[in-house]
Order: structure tokens, then C-alpha cells, then sequence
């Protein structure tokens, strides 16, 4: 059957004693808070899932300690109304988190690593107040496998390593927190003092890191297998790890020597081994082979023990190979080899005027060198030899050939040609190669002629100046005359007076580009490539002079930048209103126009002086025509920049109160009431709010109900609104829509779930996970200072951090409700706020005795729940047992005072009630406002507790059995 809101009259009497009742408390709230309801955020940080512990070091900072390779999960639990917006940041600029999580209310991280330890930061913000920041240190804890060195004593090595000679074992162990470490010597534990020839210390610098056992003047007994332990005490269940050693009288270092020659000169393309042995050493060594710096071994390499095998070399595979042996005794032991793959490249020339004339144009009689540069491997095998015309040419008086020395690299020939004749005019060719072939010969072509002249640089006309605009390709291009034609070497520079300084990247990244025909193409021009560029001639392939450089000024034009780029405004009718977009910035920024519209009408042009940063339009008086889309283009050469303001009259979407301090309960078998509360965002932005469309569906079913509630009078800022859902069926859940009329007509609609969650008050066994806002039947004690508050971490807006509180239930549902005290202001130290459970009758048992009289046993009840107190003002969380006989009267059961770390812990006591009873849970504000308590999952059940939590430094359960008369 659908539900329904019908009545009988006794309920209405009733519905109309709840409103008054709560229109009298809106209004207190109001009086109170000035704002109603709403509230800044506040946050919290509460660890869940794997972790293990939370505390408060010396400093005040809350650490939480996780086990490498589990789980993080930080959850950020908030107060505040409207929901604050939650953000996780990570302290550290190279630390970015994942875009998946950084929004959510929870912070995850699978398979946490040590290097993702740190302080997490959650932040949490909503339209009141500032916003509520919260931090948390999260210690990554591990331990790694120790490793067993073993050292004689400096200078006392001779031919046998181990024959009376002082030894050191020393055990390493990486970790956090600080590893423990326990030797033993067969079965046998060794400590300080138990043996006169062993001696067990930490070196002061290793700051408890290490851990070394020295063996003076080695005896028989001393030969003998090793053991070291390594240990953090169980500390998130990292179980102890332990290394072996076997000393004997053969122990020694590993020694090595490699089978081939040093250095291996091969052609590319060849196939090279490269062998490595172990000569001595035990126990044996481990080889493997590394290059320096941490440069990779080819990956196409095959490695078998102590042989590396590369095929197919090339260039970039010479250099230094190193193999490595190792068997933890001593140092390791090295040795490398180079491997030098042959080959020429850059091959490159310069021509060198007469140095003793001011011109240097090339003319009859004076000297000119010719200089050929190339690059070759090994340099000693590289060798130069000349042509002219073709011919070989070989050195003279008049053409001096000299070479750089052969270990010099590059490898540079000279050719000096003295007292220039006429007949020396020519083409000369510098060759390269190397002495043992195998590799091509490189040969450059220099021309002498009564043309060759030096460069020029010039930048074509009307070149000087680009203007261009964003997205397009842009060439930059100057003209070099002159032969031959040198290497244009460009770079970003900055004018400043006749210096000329470097001060940006090129747009490939680099500070230098080489063009061989003067051009540099620049594709996808952006605006950070504005600027002035230098070209300038380089001294290869070309004349060794004095650099000719030219300058280009390159202009990106863009279109304005403004802002907003999309806003909503709402406004009610009749209302004026101004619209202004600003602009940020534009190139060119002169001769800008503005263009509003409504749609697609024309309102008004207009264009901004180089003064004026902004645009405005005003409405004087909103009528319905004038709802919509106003745009408001900004214009110049590049482009436009649009604002767009959409004004509406919807109303802003009401938002669900979740923090209701009572809700309506009917006890009927079949039946159940909700109370639904609200706020509505901005109610004054827009006309009046005329009514609320009402919509539940059954969850599952898709069939809607709708009602109208209608709203007499304005509705004010923060003003808590309420609405009973009566006849609802158990045990059902109902989706629940609401959403504002106005006479402009819907606003924006908000949706929540109502859950139903079945209570049993004849008790055998009761459980309440406070899921539904009837509580259980639990109810707020009239005679206290404050109220719990129910509180779920579905509530929550998605970018907020809170600082009190948790952000989900014990079960880590962010679904889940809970119940908490708020101990922000007014609050005050000592207030107390009492949640009391409803009334049980008990089961009693009868037994019969020998006398066949009959006796009653009052049964024992195991009352458990979980509590969350964290921060440094927590006050105290009391139970009592309240038990209603001929007088009222409470008896604590159990108490915990002060901070017990951000987490959800578990407390179970046996009760023995004699009579119908009550639980009051009584939480007590402490020092401060970082303070809230929060409990979850109470439950009662027929019998003693069994397991419960062991006393520790988060858990103290306390018997009392003194009474108090109430």
C-alpha cells in the first residue's frame, strides 16, 4: 500500500503541540545564533580501516602509524550546516594527490609506501565563517630484511684472514620506528658480559641503527653459525626478521678478475661478452654487473652469473662497465673495464682570416687557415688527411698541416695556407677516419675563392616586428650572406643597453637552437613566446669572427581574459541589479569594445578606454522578460573573452537539517514517522517561497507521491523548518525530494534517504547503530546543559574538513550516523549532555531449590558500544545505569576521561540490573572546543560480556558500585 499523510484529529493536536514547540526553539536559535541554524564547519581527522595507533606526541600533533604495503584511510568528519566542502592536501610541493580522492570526505591510499608518509592536511568550508583546517602526521612503519657485514680490525690482516685476529659483525636493518637487535651464537643468546671474548655495543653515530658484535682475538668456540634478530617490538604486527652467518677459519673477502681486455675497442654492430670471476671469496660472492651514475645496463643484455653479452653494440653502449662482488665479508670488491665503440660524427670546419688585418675579407697575399673539427672513438685511432681539388695535399713552407694531439677530443686538423696565391684558390677536403677502418671516413668540403667572403646577418624587411596570434606558426627567419654559410645559432634574450643577457628558455626547452637555413619555426605560438630573439652566426661552418647577430621581436596577441566566465545569479522581480565583467588581461589591451546581450538581443556597445578594467550593466527593475542568459563580449584584434550571467528566480535548493535534536516516533506495529528538517539557502535572493513540492518514492519502487507544503510569510535566514512523514511502512526506506516554488516556479530540489531501524525494547537482546533519526528510542535528558547530536558522514559536503568528530561510523560506512557532543561555543567546561536509552524490562529467571522454593536470578547484561574521543580538550564520557524501583537512582558502571587517540574503540561492562532500566550515556565538555565524543553501535545482550577489550592506554572500563538518588 503507498503511504500516506492522512490524519485523525488526536494527531493533529499533537503535530500542533511539536510545530509550537518548535517554533518556540527555531526561535530560540535564532535569538542564540542570530543566523538560525547555520553554523561554520569544523573539523576532524579519524583514521579507519587498517592502521595501527593514533596518539598525540610531546608537541600536541596528532600521529597515525600504519603498517607498509596496507591501507591508509583518513576520514575527515565535519560539523557545520549548510554541508562544508571537504579538500586533502599533502604537505610538500612534489607531493600532488590523486584527483580521484582529493575532493572526497575520504582519503585513501592502498598499499602505502614509507615515502608516502607525512602530514595530510583536510580542510573544510561552507558559506559561514572561516574555514576548518585539520592536520594529521602519518608514520609509515616497516622493517626490512638485516643484512650480516663482517670486518677485521684495520691493519692486522695478514696471509690468513681469521687466525687470532679481532672480527666485527655488524647488523643492518632499515626501519621506522628504531629496530632492536638480539645475537646469538648457534642456540646460544649472546648479551654484554655473558662471554669475556665477545663484546655486543651501538656505535654512538648509528644513532641505534646498527647493531655490532666483536669477536677479540678469535678462539675456537668463535667458529660458529650467527644469528641476528632484528626488531621493532610487534609494533603493527611487523613481525621480527632475522639474518645468518657462518664464520669459519676459510671466511674471507671475494677477489675478482675479469677475462678480457681493457678497454674492448669493437665496431658497432658487434657482438661483445664481457666475463667477470670470482678468484677468492667465502662464502662464495655474488657478481653482478653496473654502470656509473645509475645508468641502466642495455636492456637487450643477458646476464648468466658473472658474463654480460650484448649484442648488437652501438655507440651509445660504450663506457664504463663494473662488476661487483659481494659476500658481505669485507668490502666488495670491483673492477671495471671501458668498452669504446668506434665511430666519427660532428664533423665540423671554421676559416680563420689573416689575425694581423682589421678586414676580414680573404685576399691575395695574406694567410688563411682552414680548420676541420670531428669527434672519434677512441680519439687515438682518429687521423686527418688533406685534398685539394681532389689530390692529395701534403704540408709545405706555404701549407702547413698540423694536427691537436690524438688524446685530445674532439680531434681538430689545421691547414695553414701562407701568403695566399692566386693559384690557391680551390676546393679542400679534410677526411677523417680511423687508423683500423671498419667505420666510414668523414670527409668536409671547403671552398677558397676569390667569393669566399665573410657573414652577414641581416633580418628581411619588415621582419624585425612579428605579430601574431595565439595558436598560429610563426617563422622567424634572417638572412646570412656571405660563403659559406655559417650555423645560425638562436636564443630568447632581453635588451638592455649594448649587453645582450640570456634570461629565457627556447620554446623546446632548451637555451640554444641550431638552423641551418636561418629559419626558426615556432608552431602553436603562445603568449609565453612573446619576446625579443637573437640569432647570431656560429663559428662553424662558416668564418671564425666575431659573431654577426640581429634581433626579432616577436608579439603573441591573445584575446581578453575576463571574469566571471559563468555565474548565477538569482534575483527576485522588480529588483535592480548590476552585472560587471572584469577584464584581467588582453594584448593588444587598446581599442577593446564591449557587447552585451540578453540571448540573442542586443543591449548596449560600447568600448573601454585604456584606463577602464571593468564593463557594467545595469537592470533597474527585473521583470520577467528579463530572465536569462546575459552575455558581455570583450573584443580586440585576437579575439573575444565572454562573461555569461545567467539570472534566474529559481530558488536555491533547501538544505536537509541533519543534526534534529528530536525526532517524531510512532509506536505502531505496522508504521513509523520521520521528521523532516530543513533550511532554505538564500531565502531572500528570490521571491517569496509560495510552497514546497513534497516527493517520496519507496526505494526500489519508481512510483512518486507528491504534496504541496504550503509557507505563509517569509521565511528567514536560517530559520529551521519542519515537516512530520507519518504512516510510513516498516521496515521501508524512502527517497525523499524537496523543492521550493516561488512565482517564478521550481527552484532547485534536494534529496536524502529515511531508513527505518527496527527497535526491540523487551530486552534479550538489543543492538542500535543510531541509523535512522527515531534514535532507537533513545531520548535527550531534559535536565542537562546541551544535547547529543546525530550526526552521518553522508551529510557532508564534499570539500570540507572537520575537526571534531568522526567522518563515518565505527563500521567506516560514510552512510553510517552516530551520535556526538558538540563543544564548540557556548558550550562551557563542565557542561554535561545525557542521551538516555529506553526503558527495558528484564527477563528474570526462576530456579527451583531443594525446599522446592522458588528463587529468583536476576540475569546478567553484556553493554557494549563503541566511543571516539579524540582531541586535546576531551572531557569525559560517563555510563550509568539507571533503574526505576521504588526510587530512581543512577549507578556508574563505566568512565573514561581525557584524549584516546583518533580512532573508534570498543567498551564492554557487565550490568546487573533488578529492576525495569535505563542506560544514560553522559558526555562532558572539556577545557576547550576540541573536545567532541562520539559513540556508535550500542547494544545490550542476555549475559556476561565475553572477550572483551583488554585494558590498554585506549581503553579503561571502570566497575563502580556506589549509587546516586536522582
Amino acid at each position: 500500500e503507498p503511504p500516506t499523510t492522512a490524519r485523525r484529529p488526536e494527531e493533529d493536536v499533537k503535530m500542533g503541540l511539536v510545530f509550537g514547540l518548535l517554533w518556540l526553539f527555531t526561535g530560540f536559535l535564532q535569538a542564540v545564533h542570530g543566523q538560525g541554524v547555520y553554523a561554520p564547519p569544523t573539523a576532524q581527522i579519524v583514521p579507519s580501516g587498517q592502521g595501527c595507533n593514533v596518539e598525540e606526541d610531546r608537541y600536541t600533533e596528532r600521529v597515525h602509524t600504519i603498517r607498509e604495503g596496507d591501507t591508509l584511510e583518513l576520514q575527515c568528519l565535519f560539523t557545520g550546516h549548510p554541508r562544508p566542502q571537504i579538500r586533502w592536501t599533502k604537505a610538500g610541493a612534489s607531493d600532488r594527490l590523486n584527483e580521484s580522492y582529493q575532493h572526497n570526505e575520504t582519503l585513501r591510499i592502498e598499499n602505502i609506501s614509507r615515502h608516502q608518509g607525512g602530514r595530510y592536511y583536510c580542510k573544510a568550508e561552507n558559506r559561514h565563517g572561516v574555514p576548518a583546517i585539520r592536520s594529521i602526521r602519518v608514520e609509515v612503519y616497516y622493517l626490512d630484511d638485516p643484512v650480516i657485514t663482517v670486518h677485521q680490525s684495520v691493519g692486522e690482516s695478514k696471509e690468513q684472514f681469521y687466525f687470532e685476529r679481532t672480527v666485527f659483525l655488524r647488523c643492518v636493518a632499515n626501519s621506522n620506528p628504531p629496530v632492536h637487535y638480539t645475537w646469538r651464537r648457534g642456540r646460544e643468546v649472546l648479551s654484554q658480559g655473558t662471554d669475556s671474548g665477545v663484546e655486543i655495543y651501538e656505535p654512538f653515530f648509528t644513532q641505534g641503527e646498527t647493531k655490532i658484535l666483536k669477536l677479540k682475538n678469535l678462539r675456537p668456540q668463535d667458529y660458529a653459525d650467527y644469528t641476528c634478530m632484528s626488531s621493532v617490538r610487534n609494533i603493527c604486527g611487523i613481525e621480527d626478521k632475522s639474518a645468518h652467518f657462518s664464520l669459519s677459519n676459510r671466511t674471507a673477502p671475494p677477489s675478482i678478475k675479469l677475462l678480457l681486455e681493457d678497454p674492448l675497442v669493437v665496431n658497432p654492430g658487434e657482438t661483445i661478452t664481457l666475463v667477470c670471476v670470482a678468484s677468492g671469496g667465502d662464502p662464495p660472492p655474488t657478481l653482478k654487473w653496473v654502470r656509473p651514475g645509475g645508468e641502466e645496463i642495455p636492456k637487450r643484455s643477458v646476464i648468466k652469473r658473472g658474463t654480460l653479452t650484448i649484442p648488437a653494440v652501438t655507440m651509445d653502449d660504450g663506457g664504463t662497465y663494473t662488476c661487483v662482488a659481494s659476500n658481505n665479508v669485507g668490502n666488495p670488491a670491483k673492477k671495471s673495464t671501458s668498452i669504446l665503440v668506434r665511430g666519427l660524427r660532428k664533423g665540423r670546419f671554421w676559416i680563420t682570416p689573416d689575425p694581423y688585418h682589421n678586414d676580414d675579407n680573404i685576399q691575395i697575399g695574406r694567410e688563411v687557415k682552414i680548420s676541420c673539427q670531428v669527434e672519434a672513438t677512441p680519439p687515438e685511432e682518429l687521423q686527418f688527411s688533406w685534398l685539394k681539388n681532389g689530390r692529395p695535399l701534403r704540408s709545405s713552407e706555404r701549407m702547413v698541416i698540423t694536427h691537436t694531439d690524438t688524446d685530445v677530443s674532439p680531434g681538430t686538423t689545421n691547414l695553414d695556407i701562407i701568403d695566399l696565391k692566386f693559384t690557391d684558390f680551390g676546393t679542400y677536403t679534410c677526411v677523417a677516419s680511423l687508423r683500423n677502418g671498419g667505420i666510414s671516413e668523414i670527409s668536409i668540403d671547403v671552398n677558397i675563392s676569390s667569393t669566399t667572403v665573410p657573414p652577414e646577418l641581416t633580418v628581411p624587411r619588415g621582419r624585425s616586428h612579428l605579430i601574431s596570434q595565439e595558436g598560429d606558426t610563426v617563422d622567424l627567419q634572417c638572412l646570412v650572406s656571405g660563403k659559406p654559410k655559417p650555423i645560425i645559432l638562436w636564443s630568447r634574450v632581453e635588451e638592455g643597453g649594448a649587453a645582450v643577457s640570456t634570461v629565457a628558455l627556447m620554446p623546446d626547452g632548451s637555451a640554444q637552437m641550431e638552423s641551418y637555413d636561418g629559419v626558426l619555426r615556432i608552431s602553436n605560438v603562445t603568449r609565453d613566446m612573446s619576446g625579443t630573439y637573437c640569432c647570431q652566426t656560429s663559428q662553424y661552418n662558416g668564418f671564425n669572427v666575431k659573431p654577426r647577430k640581429a634581433l626579432i621581436q616577436l608579439v603573441v596577441q591573445f584575446p581578453p581574459v575576463v571574469e566571471p566566465v559563468y555565474t548565477e545569479i538569482r534575483q527576485a522581480l522588480s529588483r535592480a541589479f548590476v552585472l560587471t565583467c572584469h577584464l584581467l588581461r588582453a594584448h593588444p589591451a587598446r581599442l577593446l569594445r564591449y557587447e552585451w546581450k540578453l540571448g540573442s538581443r542586443l543591449l548596449t556597445v560600447g568600448q573601454l578606454s585604456e584606463q577602464q578594467g571593468d564593463t557594467e550593466y545595469q537592470v533597474r527593475a527585473l521583470n520577467r522578460e528579463g530572465y536569462g542568459e546575459y552575455t558581455c563580449d570583450i573584443t580586440n584584434e585576437a579575439g573575444a573573452g565572454r562573461c555569461t550571467f545567467l539570472v534566474t528566480g529559481k530558488a536555491n535548493a533547501p538544505e536537509f537539517y541533519y543534526d534534529t535534536y528530536g525526532a517524531l516516533w510512532q509506536n505502531r506495529p505496522t508504521v513509523y514517522g520521520f521528521k523532516l528538517q530543513w533550511t532554505q539557502m538564500d531565502p531572500n535572493a528570490v521571491d517569496r517561497i509560495l510552497a514546497y513540492r513534497l516527493s517520496f518514492r519507496q526505494m526500489g519502487q519508481s512510483r512518486w507521491w507528491e504534496q504541496e507544503i504550503p509557507i505563509d510569510g517569509n521565511i528567514r535566514m536560517g530559520e529551521l523548518l519542519t515537516y512530520n512523514l507519518t504512516e510510513l511502512i516498516k521496515p521501508e526506506s524512502y527517497l525523499v525530494r524537496l523543492t521550493p516554488i516561488t512565482r517564478f516556479g521550481e527552484g532547485d530540489a534536494t534529496e536524502r534517504i529515511i531508513t527505518y531501524t527496527p527497535v526491540n525494547p523487551h530486552l534479550r537482546e538489543f543492538h542500535c547503530g543510531f541509523e535512522d533519526e527515531v534514535l532507537c528510542l533513545f531520548s535527550q535528558d531534559k535536565t542537562d546543559v546541551f544535547d547529543w547530536t546525530h550526526h552521518s558522514a553522508s551529510t557532508r559536503d564534499t570539500k570540507y574538513t572537520p575537526n571534531t568528530g568522526p567522518s563515518s561510523d565505527h563500521t567506516g560506512s560514510k552512510q553510517g550516523f552516530y551520535m556526538y557532543i558538540e563543544t564548540s561555543r557556548p558550550r562551557l567546561e563542565g557542561d554535561k549532555a545525557r542521551l538516555l536509552s529506553p526503558t527495558f524490562n528484564m527477563n528474570s529467571k526462576t530456579t527451583s531449590s531443594s525446599s522446592s522454593s522458588s528463587v529468583t536470578n536476576n540475569p546478567t547484561y553484556c553493554f557494549s558500544f563503541y566511543y571516539h574521543m579524540y582531541g586535546k580538550h576531551i572531557g569525559a564520557l560517563n555510563v550509568f545505569l539507571r533503574q526505576k524501583g521504588q526510587m530512581v537512582t543512577d549507578t556508574s558502571v563505566w568512565s573514561l576521561t581525557g584524549n584516546q587517540g583518533n580512532r573508534w574503540i570498543q567498551a564492554k561492562v557487565d550490568i546487573h540490573p533488578t529492576a525495569a532500566f535505563q542506560i544514560v550515556m553522559e558526555g562532558v565538555r572539556g577545557s576547550g572546543i576540541e573536545g567532541d565524543i562520539a559513540i556508535d553501535d550500542v547494544s545490550i545482550e542476555e549475559g556476561e560480556c565475553k572477550d572483551p577489550p583488554p585494558n590498554s592506554k585506549w581503553t579503561v572500563v571502570i566497575h563502580l558500585t556506589s549509587s546516586v538518588s536522582r
